[in-house]
Parts: structure tokens; sequence; C-alpha cells
């Protein structure tokens, strides 16, 4: 889930995209007088796209309120970069009001220059985090993969779409960049901490489980 960033597509498109967005109120970022609802935001790090995705637990239960990436790919300047998370990463906190972080952490990779630069990325986003007094929670990628489709070396392709058969969620409401759907999946696998999940998709063992109940929906199964 944590693939280099700085592979990432060249195509021009706006600088934050957004799906699904299911905003709590207005934007006057105030609670309603009486909420027992919990939100969650996940963070997929990353030095060319960061991708985020905001949930809403009521009880068991788990349902979308945003996705999207900042996309810093026209910023050449690495440390312009890493404040455009910090004002990014405030915004979506003050916008949404998290009452938890959950954030992947680097991968451990060959390349060290890369691990640096996400390692950078992540610690800027968790400091906006710290800044908000919002717990934190750090979850390894094969852990995250791994509580999504039982497959600790999933795809963010398969990661995607069991997510969206978890959380119901319509084509319309995926991502272009699938680093919101991996920052998404944060945020479930800290949903699925908390205790017995509710949804109305069926769940599977494994990502195996799943595509050998769903041939017909798995190119190559």
């Amino acid at each position: 889930m944590n693939s280099d960033k700085e592979a990432a597509d060249k195509s021009s498109g706006p600088l934050e995209t957004t799906a699904g967005d299911l905003r709590r109120g207005d934007s006057s970022h105030h609670q309603e007088p009486y909420d027992n609802s919990r939100i969650i935001l996940g963070i997929d790090p990353g030095t060319n796209v960061m991708g985020y995705g905001v949930l809403r637990v009521r009880g068991n239960k788990a349902e979308l309120v945003v996705m999207g990436v900042i996309d810093m790919r026209r910023q050449k300047d690495m440390y312009l970069r890493l404040g455009k998370i910090f004002d990014r990463v405030t915004g979506i906190i003050d916008e949404y009001l998290p009452d938890e972080l959950a954030i992947e952490a680097p991968f451990f990779g060959k390349n060290v220059q890369s691990m640096l630069k996400l390692g950078r990325a992540q610690g800027v986003a968790i400091a906006a985090a710290i800044h908000h007094g919002v717990p934190i929670h750090e979850y390894a990628p094969l852990k995250i993969k791994m509580a999504i489709t039982g497959n600790g070396q999933a795809s963010k392709e398969q990661v995607a779409s069991m997510l969206q058969r978890l959380l119901n969620l319509r084509d319309d409401q995926l991502p272009h960049f699938l680093d919101a759907t991996d920052a998404l999946a944060a945020a479930y696998c800290h949903f699925l901490q908390l205790g017995r999940p509710e949804t109305g998709a069926r769940h599977y063992g494994s990502w195996k489980d799943f595509a050998i109940k769903n041939k017909e929906k798995i190119h190559g199964a």
C-alpha cells in the first residue's frame, strides 16, 4: 500500500479530489448538540499524493463520510509540500472533527530516500493531529490489508474492491487515486479494532474466500 508515491502519474488534474462527501451539518465546523457517533480519519502518507478517508461510526456500524487525496505533484519544493500536508490535514481535521487518526506506517523498503520522504510526510500529518489533540493509531500496511481482505499481500485494487462491498459504496463513489481507498482502509482497520462490526455487506474470511464466491466479479479468478 505504501507504493513509491514518487512514481505517481504526471497527468494534470485538480490539486485535491474527494469522493462520497457526506459531511455532517454545514461548513460551520460545529458538532450537533448531541451526536453519539465517532469519526475516524484515515491517512495514507505520501509525498506526491497523500490519501485521506473519513468514517463515521455509530454503534457497530461504519459509513463513509468522505475520501480523497492531497495532490502535491505540481509543487516541486519538498519543504513546501510538507507545509501543504500540514495545512490540508489541519483543514480536514477542522472540517470533519475526527475523534481519532489511523495512519499507515511507512513501508520498510530498499529505497532509503523514499522511506525518509514518506517518514517526513507521515510525521507532518501526525504533527497536525497532535496540534489538535487527536489520538493517533499507527498500523503497518500488512495489518491493514489483513484486516480488510485477509491477505497481507493484497493489491490496492483488491483492498478498494473489498471496501466497496463492506461500506456499500457505489461505483461513482470510488476515487481515481487508490491512495484514497488505502487511507479509508486504515480508518476501517481501526474501526475493526473497536469491536465486532456490523455492515450490510457479506463478510468473507479472506480475499481468496471472496474470489471463490464471486468468480463472475473477479477477472482472472
